[in-house]
């Protein structure tokens, strides 16, 4: 085992969990993830090792066939996995936020018919916020739910949908203005739908539209698509908690465990590149001697590992602190915030290393070089990161004079 990134207090349960899933990484994801990268060819076969592991049920309680594992079980599983290939834990990811979200807010019904099925890996989870016009700005939400009698009609178009073609049930954020007056503040008129679904694209169910994937400089193989709502109608007890307007606090909840989650990938991915770096700099040779003996790339290999250990110590925390119970925005932020910057730079300190090898294909930094970026901007922006992270300082230390 590597010195770095290293976690203190795991109980042997956690350690050999851990061990079992950095032997799968290292087995059957870092040998084939770059061949189907390039190809942009949807995992199936680490997909279904991982099911055989029981990670799909990992942090679902045992009461419904689940591991009942911890957030930082999950995201020390996410560091390894996003290590291997970071498209594979895109998709137990939205999974998870799903089942979190359900395990949090679901009614017992919901937990009861939805989070077997989940543990198992037969029904598998999507969340779906964004807009083509809104980015970040999730109160701009324009997406629509109508009640008719004991069911909703909810059109409109959603956006950056990861997981939208192979995802058998999807979260969807939409407007409802039902029991709300007119001026109320937008995101207390928002309600979360649990909407299921056939795998696939076209139309996967009468009113719902998945039109194909969208293809992305990176982040491959995992499929992120638009989806299409038109008069697409939900019983009303698929509403999320079985209450109108509660979806955005429900969503900023799940998003928390996403923001670990970003993390922990770029824990992971950073881990990797600095792998990479350290392997490469002692086999290439310049002026007699290989260049790890140069001053200038022992500055770089300093600096980078620096990065991988601040990263995972400040991922560790905020996992923590949720678990604990406790109110973890602050700390969510600033790790994603954090490893998702210094991922980047490790990553382009690795690429610098590897000279005009790291832009060839067949070298891995290629691939983790056109990946960084998307962590930059998945489950919230830097800047909105910093957004959150100011305003929370100045609710802790409010002047008093």
């Amino acid at each position: 085992m590597a010195r770095l990134a290293q976690t203190a207090g795991l109980t042997d349960v956690q350690q050999e969990i851990l061990k079992t899933v950095r032997e799968f990484v290292d087995k059957e994801i870092i040998p084939v993830a770059t061949e189907l990268e390039h190809r942009d060819e949807y995992p199936q076969q680490i997909v279904d090792g991982l099911k055989e592991l029981g990670l799909f049920g990992l942090m679902i309680p045992e009461e419904y066939g689940g591991l009942g594992e911890s957030l930082l079980t999950y995201a020390l599983c996410v560091e390894e996995i996003a290590r291997g290939w970071m498209s594979v834990s895109g998709i137990i990811n939205t999974h998870f936020i799903v089942a979190y979200m359900l395990k949090q807010h679901g009614t017992q019904e919901q937990k009861d018919y939805f989070l077997p099925r989940m543990a198992a890996g037969e029904t598998r989870g999507a969340f779906s916020m964004s807009e083509p016009g809104l980015g970040s700005d999730v109160s701009a939400i324009t997406s629509k739910a109508v009640k008719d009698g004991d069911e909703y009609v909810l059109n409109g178009q959603k956006m950056w949908l990861t997981n939208g073609g192979t995802s058998t049930l999807v979260a969807v954020l939409v407007r409802s203005d039902e029991g709300h007056p007119e001026g109320t503040a937008p995101h207390k008129s928002m309600t979360t739908f649990l909407v299921e679904k056939e795998s696939g694209f076209g139309e996967v169910r009468p009113g719902l539209t998945i039109p194909g994937k969208i293809d992305k400089m990176g982040y491959k193989g995992v499929d992120t698509t638009e989806l299409i709502m038109d008069g697409l109608r939900i019983p009303a007890n698929r509403v999320l908690g079985g209450v109108t307007g509660r979806g955005f606090y429900q969503m900023m909840d799940g998003v928390e465990v996403g923001r670990v989650n970003v993390a922990a990938r770029g824990c992971g991915v950073a881990q990797r590149a600095f792998e990479l770096g350290v392997s490469y700099a002692q086999q290439r040779h310049t002026f007699g001697k290989a260049i790890a003996q140069h001053q200038a790339i022992q500055f770089k290999l300093a600096e980078m590992a620096t990065k991988v250990e601040a990263a995972h110590a400040m991922m560790v925390n905020a996992a923590r602190k949720k678990d604990s119970g406790e109110r973890n925005d602050l700390e969510a932020g600033m790790a994603k915030y954090l490893a998702s910057e210094y991922c980047k730079e490790v990553v382009e300190d690795a690429f610098r290393i590897h000279g005009g090898y790291g832009f060839s294909k067949e070298y891995e930094i290629e691939r983790l070089y056109r990946e960084a970026p998307m962590l930059l901007i998945g489950e919230g922006t830097a800047e909105i990161q910093k957004m959150i992270i100011g305003r929370r300082l100045l609710e802790e230390y409010r002047f008093q004079g």
